[in-house]
């Protein structure tokens, strides 16, 4: 689900950003140019070296490929 179009499926490509200490993941179609927020994955951050785990766990989440 993302905040801007609701649902989006298919081969997407997963993003994870940190500005200042608020990482916030996003996802786009494959080869697009538009970038979706996630809805509810923007979190704080107390240590930057922290975004890698919430890629991880993102990833995690999302990779659905069976469904």
């Amino acid at each position: 689900m993302t905040d801007e179009v609701g649902v989006v499926t298919g081969d997407l490509t997963l993003r994870t950003e940190l500005s200042g200490d608020q990482v916030t993941v996003s996802v786009q179609y494959k080869d697009a140019d538009e970038w979706y927020a996630v809805t509810g994955a923007k979190a704080i951050l107390k240590d930057p070296a922290d975004v890698e785990a919430v890629h991880a766990v993102a990833v995690g989440i999302l990779n659905r490929p069976e469904g």
